[in-house]
Formats: structure tokens, C-alpha cells, sequence
């Protein structure tokens, strides 16, 4: 009886004061290695309040702290080990005032992470990239909220919010299993309450999910943090994993930091609101000026896009914070890191502490835009002696990808076509562990592939057995699978377009969803990567086996993927003539093995009689 009153009151507090004053973390839990919770209160004059109370077993009130602005509370607190799961009230107390009691929670931690959930992504998987709403409408309700600056929602107009949402990607969770895909990353789902801006001379609104202004909210357009929190549900029962997309750099010029900071120095100011240069060289040149480095460090993108100091302690501490509670909240099994390069050094590495300290199994790699195999392995865990040391996992790999596109499209030559390939692949010396980046042929801020390689199936299918067979985690972004294609005309959105099929008012005969709505060389293609990614995922050489390369002899580029059960050939041939293959150059990998399997058509061949003409690529397991 006592816990019904209490819980009545609880939600009779929260009721009363909610818009008055809020917490962050919205709430918290029991068990964690690192004890201290920082809370930010935030709220009108809620800074003058002069003393703050807490009355719960185990919760320590190390330090009350205030701000520059009147609207914000600091609480340090301490949840010790022997803190029991449960809800009390923060009273803030002053002279001459009525007190504030502010309801709180510590939950207990899901005794799933890593189990079923929080279980990190690897090399046995496949991660289908995905911008929740441009892919499926499951909730008309939601196209347009009415409380938000921004209450466009038009399909016909490609800068405009289109309705897609949460909902949508869970009905389709199916479509996406039976492609052979394992894991969800989603384009940011964190609210971003901004009204419509300029972006290439467009008006353009905040669809992409990358303009933050609340990171503990869910935008409710994507259905809000109950739907979230659903889909991670539907994805794990499943036994399909979830990717966020994480932004420390910079948040919009509407989230609270921006509209009204705590204190002046939690946005970066030295560069005023310039850009950055984007020349990451500055991180590892021994040359380099430290205003290089500030600028790329505290530029702002553009001017609605306010930077983070992530020097401050309490912008850190916020950050790392939320990272925390939404793994924990969600079950997350991974983070990609947004915009890695333009982040403080120091605080990156700490929030990848942090994390991986409360998460053992949890997965980071970092997404940074960079020119050179060095600058990549750079941002991570690596064999390069530099001042400084990262140490994410594993990154976004640009430079493979750039070189199975350029491998795919140029004539073989000396420096040229195939030989890229083969040379980014050399230059893994630079990594501690190549394994742990995701490959990828294309993503939202790029050229669609399918465009890219002139519409030709042939050069799509090279690069998807690669993306299917090289080291690395494979990453295909959504719509490719069915030969969605376009370039960046101006903006973004060309390649951002609608998934055919995924709004109820769509046309049935051209809903890519289904079978009957595709066209012959959009099934064949479908089909082709759902029996390549099944393969792969039952294949130990494919997971977990060593790579062997030999070099490109006139267009000719072959390696194998190997362990002790077994062995498999990826043979691509960029040349001009029929070539059948001289076994006695590739006899390190080949002995012992006298036949080939195809393995998405099961056909098999004998060593001898194998041939392979321009332009072919296959994806072959050695036998007897």
C-alpha cells in the first residue's frame, strides 16, 4: 500500500512540475563500475534555489553546483554499490521559496546486456544502413507534429519531412531478415526540433536526423522514445542487433545548450562560427600549427550547427552520460561515431572508455571522411607512432571503399583500376585490427553505387562480392539491394529518395518490399545478395579467416579467405580477354584442392576447366 501512495505522488510530482524542471539523465540505474551520476536540473530561476536534498539508501549528495545562466542545478552524486533500485524525490530548498520536489528513479540494469542485447557487432555481420524517414511509413499519425517549428510533411518535395518513422522499419524487419541482414543502423533518431533552413541554397528540413536539439527525446515524428524502444524490442527477439548514430561534435542552434548554456564555454568559440578546414593531417603532421588544429577542432560546420567544448568536463560528462543511458536504455549493440576527426582527442577516448567499461560486448567505430589509408588508421587502434593514441575499435573504411569503386570502374593498368584495391588492402600493416572497420560502396552522403558503376551489373556484382568477402564488417545502404540509384545534384536528397513500396498510398506493382513488386534485374539482385550474405554467414573462412591477396596480373585479381576448415576464392577480372587462370601462380592456396563451388549458384567446376571472361566475378569455395 505505501508503494501505490508513493508512486501516486511520484506521478502527481512529475506531473505538476514537468516544464518547470528537468532532469538529465532523465533517469538512471543501480550497478554501474563508475558510481558518480552527474545531474543537470534544468528550469526557470531553478539556479537561485540555494540547497538540494535527497533521501534515498545509498545515493550520496557529493556537491551542489550552479551555472552562469539562473536556469540550471549541477547535483554530483554518488550511487554507491549498495544502492537498491527504486524512486525518491530531490527537494531544492531557499529562503523565501516554496520547495521543489523533483521525482527521480535508479532502475536495475537488464540482465540481458550481452545476451540478447548489447551484444556488439562483428565480422558474422551485415549492417543495413537506414534513414528512417525516407524507408517506411507505419504511422500516418505522426507525419506532422504540431508542437514542433517544422510541420511540413510532403513527399513531393524532396527537402521536406516525408512521414517515414520507427514503425515503418519494424514492419519490415522481415523483408530485411531475409535479405541476410543482422544489424540496423539507423541515421539519427534523437529529436531535432528545427524549423526548415538553408543548406546548398535549399530549404531543407532536418529528415537526416543529424540536427539535435534533445538528446534523451526520440522525435516524436520517428514515434518518440516508445517506439524506439519497441523496435530495439522487435530487432532482438529476433536476434537482429541495433547500431546508433552518435553525434558529440555539434548539436542545432535550437537544442537547449545552444538556446541557453549553462555557462558560455560549453559552445567553442575561437573560431568564432567559421568552418573547419576538414584536413585531419593536422592530428598526425609533426608540422602541424595548433591553430590548424583548434580550427579543426572548434569550427562549426555551418552557422545552425553550434560546436561542442568538449573540454569542459560537464559538456563531457553530458555526453558520456547519454551514451550510457541509451545503451542502457535501448540495449544498443553498437555506436557509429559521426564527424570522428572534428572531435576533442582526448574526449573521444574517454567516452569509448567509459562505454566499453559499463559494456564489455558493446561495438564503436568511428565515421571520418579521410584521404588516405594513414588518416584512417589514425582515428583508431593502429600500429602508427604518433603523440597520440585512439582507441576506438575499428572506423567507417573510406579508403577500401573509394578503391573497389575506382578497382570496378578503371582500365587495369600500372597505378590504375584493380591495383587500387590491392593497394589499400596492402597498407592494413597500418591497423591493429583491420577487422573491426566496416566496408561499405556507398551511404547517405554519397553517390548512389549503382549510378556510380554506370547501372552495369556486372561491375555491381564485383563490388558486392568484395563488400561479402574482404575483412571487415559489410555495410549496405538501403535501397541497393533493389538497384536504387541516383547522384548528389545540388543536395543531398537525390540520394535519400523514398523506398518504393514503404507508404500505404504507394503503387503495389512497385513496391520493392515484395517479390511481384520488383522488376526481374531488381529480384536478381536481391536475391543475389540474400544468398551471398547466407553464405557468408555460415562461412568461418569469411568470418574469422585470414585474407591472402596475389598481385592484379592484366586485370586478373585474385584472393582467398582461409582457415583450417576451410577455403575461399574471390577471382575478379577486370581485362579484356578470357583468361583461364594458371593455378601454379596461386599453388600456396590451391594445393590440395582440385574443384570450385559457386557459391550462390552451387554450381561446381574442376580447377582445370575453370575460365573466367571480362568483367565476370566470382565467389567460389575450394574441394577436393
Amino acid at each position: 500500500m505505501q508503494r501505490i501512495i508513493f508512486l501516486f505522488v511520484f506521478q502527481l510530482s512529475l506531473s505538476f512540475l514537468w516544464g518547470q524542471a528537468v532532469v538529465y539523465p532523465t533517469h538512471w540505474w543501480t550497478g554501474f563500475s563508475d558510481q558518480h551520476l552527474n545531474l543537470i536540473i534544468r528550469g526557470e530561476d531553478v539556479g537561485t534555489f540555494t540547497s538540494a536534498s535527497i533521501r534515498q539508501s545509498g545515493v550520496k549528495l557529493e556537491r551542489i553546483r550552479k551555472a552562469s545562466s539562473k536556469n540550471y542545478l549541477f547535483l554530483d552524486l554518488l550511487i554507491t554499490a549498495a544502492t537498491q533500485p527504486g524512486q525518491f524525490f530531490i527537494e531544492l530548498k531557499s529562503p523565501g521559496k516554496a520547495m521543489i520536489r523533483i521525482p527521480y528513479e535508479l532502475k536495475p540494469r537488464s540482465k540481458q546486456n550481452g545476451v540478447t542485447r548489447v551484444k556488439g557487432v562483428n565480422t558474422s555481420d551485415f549492417i543495413y544502413l537506414i534513414m528512417p524517414d525516407r524507408f517506411s511509413n507505419g504511422d500516418l499519425t505522426n507525419d506532422i507534429v504540431k508542437e514542433y517549428r517544422d510541420t511540413f510533411c510532403n513527399r513531393n518535395d524532396k527537402f521536406s519531412r516525408h512521414g517515414g518513422d520507427l514503425k515503418g522499419v519494424g514492419n519490415q524487419l522481415s523483408y530485411l531478415e531475409k535479405l541476410g541482414v543482422t544489424t540496423l543502423w539507423l541515421t539519427p533518431v534523437n529529436e531535432n526540433d528545427q524549423p526548415r533552413l538553408n543548406e546548398w541554397g535549399n530549404k531543407v528540413a532536418g529528415y537526416h536526423g543529424y540536427w539535435f536539439t534533445d538528446h534523451y527525446q526520440v522525435d516524436k515524428r520517428l514515434g518518440g522514445n516508445k517506439a524506439y524502444q519497441e523496435l530495439c524490442q522487435l530487432a532482438h527477439a529476433r536476434g537482429m542487433k541495433v547500431i546508433q548514430d552518435a553525434i558529440y561534435n555539434h548539436i542545432g542552434n535550437y537544442h537547449w545548450i545552444a538556446q541557453d548554456p549553462p555557462t558560455a564555454d560549453w559552445l567553442n568559440s575561437s573560431q568564432g562560427k567559421n568552418p573547419p578546414h576538414h584536413r585531419e593531417e593536422v592530428f598526425f603532421d609533426p608540422y602541424a600549427s595548433t591553430q590548424d588544429k583548434r580550427q579543426m577542432l572548434d569550427g562549426w560546420f555551418v552557422p545552425h550547427l553550434p560546436d561542442l567544448n568538449q573540454r569542459n568536463k560537464d559538456v563531457a560528462r553530458f555526453l558520456i552520460q547519454y551514451s550510457i543511458w541509451a545503451t542502457e536504455e535501448y540495449g544498443l549493440d553498437g555506436w557509429r561515431v559521426d564527424t570522428y576527426k572534428y572531435n576533442e582527442e582526448d574526449f573521444v577516448n574517454d567516452i569509448n572508455t567509459a562505454l566499453t567499461r559499463e559494456f564489455p560486448t558493446l561495438t564503436i567505430f568511428g565515421e571520418s571522411w579521410v584521404t588516405s589509408p594513414l588518416a584512417n588508421a589514425y582515428f583508431t587502434r593502429n600500429n602508427v607512432k604518433t603523440p597520440f593514441s585512439h582507441n576506438a575499435e575499428g572506423m567507417l573504411d573510406f579508403q577500401t571503399c573509394f578503391a573497389m569503386i575506382n578497382a570496378a570502374k578503371e582500365e587495369s593498368g600500372w597505378s590504375t583500376g584493380v591495383i587500387k584495391l590491392y593497394n589499400s588492402l596492402a597498407q592494413d600493416v597500418l591497423y591493429a585490427d583491420p577487422t573491426k572497420n566496416c566496408i561499405f560502396l556507398d551511404n547517405h552522403d554519397m553517390d548512389r553505387i549503382y549510378s556510380v558503376l554506370g547501372e552495369d551489373w556486372s561491375k555491381l556484382k564485383m563490388t558486392l562480392n568484395w563488400l561479402f568477402t574482404l575483412r571487415g564488417m559489410p555495410q549496405l545502404y538501403y535501397g541497393t539491394e533493389v538497384l536504387m540509384k541516383n547522384y548528389k545534384v545540388n543536395t543531398d536528397a537525390t540520394v535519400r529518395e523514398d523506398f518504393p513500396g514503404g507508404w500505404p498510398s504507394d503503387d503495389v506493382r512497385s513496391n520493392r518490399f515484395i517479390k511481384e513488386g520488383r522488376t526481374i534485374s531488381q529480384d536478381s539482385t536481391y536475391n543475389y545478395i540474400s544468398q551471398l550474405a547466407g553464405f557468408r554467414k555460415s562461412s568461418s573462412a569469411l568470418i574469422t579467416g585470414r585474407l591472402m591477396q596475389f598481385i592484379p596480373r592484366d586485370g586478373l585479381y585474385l584472393y582467398f579467405r582461409y582457415d583450417s576448415r576451410q577455403t575461399v576464392l574471390v577471382i575478379s577480372h577486370t581485362g579484356k580477354e578470357v583468361v583461364k587462370p594458371d593455378w601454379s601462380v596461386y599453388r600456396e592456396r590451391v594445393d590440395g584442392y582440385s574443384r570450385v563451388r559457386n557459391v550462390v549458384t552451387g554450381e561446381v567446376t574442376r580447377l582445370i576447366d575453370f575460365s573466367i571472361k571480362p568483367g565476370e566475378s566470382f565467389v567460389l569455395e575450394l574441394l577436393p
